[in-house]
């Protein structure tokens, strides 16, 4: 017995939901065909006037895709009818590169304006800036919307923070669909930029074990014990090669050398020792292991078809 044509026609608009709603390296292949060297271009332009930009736009697409999926919530202003994500714990004084972001979206407008989210140019962003320091390359899917709201609230409770457990990094990682091993891969993040002294202080002050002495003395001359005291004062995550995107991060934690707690707790006698230990051996399999990892945190919860907006400006819901 063959199909009605009603049925066919209802099969195929289902059909084309499911398409509507999958991301794809191509979205914009048609409708914004120079979105690629365009945003590679203008993030060059911003690493070139200070390195560690590429990995602070990193980390705008981690902490957005943690919170309520990879949505460009990240990117808004407090309005009237909601409070933000910036002035969130893990945000405040730490996020950074919102003035990055516009300059690239304002380029990506000269070229094709009101066709591309915000959501989409920090994931490619992202990409440009793993690359350009020396790390992998990908194809970023493309095809989210922005959101037009944003939490602090959901900031607050969904980014892992530099004090967490091993367990913690585990369960914050699995809630957004990321495995154990994506979260030891995605924390070599971390072979790029820099930490703030409050993120660290209880680490090289309060631990003895896993912590190399001379490597806590040597952070304790630019972080005083005192809180308050040099809160803001940097140290870069890698003490190796801070602006090399490389698996000296994994080296580092073996030599008892992770900045933050939570680095620490990846080679601290637990289950993800191993991962540590074959990721300090082949940076090949560090790379290729980041760059899945990345593809797949970057499927998060999108917005697609027609939820959300392509917002005019990152900082503001249309």
């Amino acid at each position: 017995m063959g199909f009605s044509n009603s049925s066919c026609v209802l099969l195929v608009m289902f059909f084309m939901g499911v398409v509507s709603a999958q991301l794809s390296t191509n979205f914009y292949s048609s409708s914004c065909p120079k979105l690629l060297p365009t945003v590679r271009s203008a993030v060059q332009s911003a690493i070139s006037k200070e390195t560690r930009m590429g990995a602070s736009l990193l980390r705008l697409h981690f902490h957005d895709c943690f919170v309520n999926g990879c949505d460009g919530s990240i990117l808004l202003d407090d309005t009237s009818s909601f409070t933000g994500e910036k002035q969130a714990a893990p945000n405040v004084r730490s996020a950074r590169g919102f003035e990055v972001v516009d300059n690239i979206k304002s380029a990506v407008e000269n070229v094709c304006p009101g066709v591309v989210s915000c959501a989409d140019i920090l994931a490619i962003s992202a990409r440009d800036s793993v690359n350009i320091l020396g790390g992998p390359t990908w194809g970023v899917k493309l095809g989210r919307r922005d959101s037009r709201t944003a939490s602090q609230a959901a900031a607050n409770n969904s980014i892992p923070r530099p004090t967490s457990s091993l367990s913690a990094l585990v369960s914050s990682f699995s809630a957004v669909g990321l495995s154990a091993k994506d979260m030891v891969a995605l924390s070599g993040s971390h072979t790029i930029g820099q930490a703030r002294c409050t993120t660290f202080r209880a680490r090289i002050y309060n631990e003895t074990n896993n912590l190399d002495a001379s490597f806590a003395t040597s952070r304790r001359s630019n972080c005083p014990r005192a809180t308050g005291s040099g809160d803001d004062n940097l140290a870069p995550l890698d003490i190796q090669s801070p602006t090399t995107f490389n698996n000296d991060y994994y080296k580092n934690l073996i030599n008892q050398k992770g900045l933050l707690h939570s680095d620490q707790q990846l080679f601290n006698g637990g289950s993800a020792d191993a991962t540590v230990r074959q990721y300090s051996s082949n940076p090949s399999q560090f790379s290729a292991d980041f760059a899945a990892a990345m593809i797949k945190m970057g499927d998060n919860k999108p917005l697609t078809g027609s939820s959300g907006e392509i917002r005019k400006n990152c900082r503001r819901p249309n």
